[in-house]
C-alpha cells in the first residue's frame, strides 16, 4: 500500500524519512494532490539507469529506422569518414 502523507508532515522530516526504503517511496501531497515522491537513493539510481537505458533504446531504434529508410553505410565508408586507414 502506498505511503502517502501531506507535505506539511515534512515539519517532522525525520519521521517521513524513516518510512522511506527501497521499493517504498513516500508520496507527498500538496492541497490534496500528489506532488512529490521521496525515494531511497539506491532506488533513485536504479530509476536513472532505467531512464538512460530507455533513452539509449530510443536512439538505437531511430538509427535502425534511419538505416532501413535511407540505407546503411559500408564499413569502408565509415572508416573513410573517421579517417581510419589500414
Amino acid at each position: 500500500m502506498p505511503n502517502i502523507k501531506p507535505v506539511s508532515d515534512l515539519r517532522n522530516y525525520g519521521e517521513v524519512l524513516r518510512d522511506v526504503a527501497v521499493g517504498q517511496p513516500v508520496f507527498l501531497t500538496k492541497n490534496g494532490h500528489g506532488r512529490y515522491a521521496v525515494l531511497d537513493m539506491e532506488e533513485y539510481r536504479q530509476y536513472e539507469k532505467l531512464m538512460a537505458m530507455q533513452k539509449l533504446m530510443t536512439e538505437l531504434e531511430k538509427g535502425r529506422r534511419s538505416g532501413q529508410e535511407q540505407g546503411y553505410f559500408s564499413l569502408e565508408d565509415v572508416e573513410k569518414e573517421l579517417g581510419i586507414h589500414d
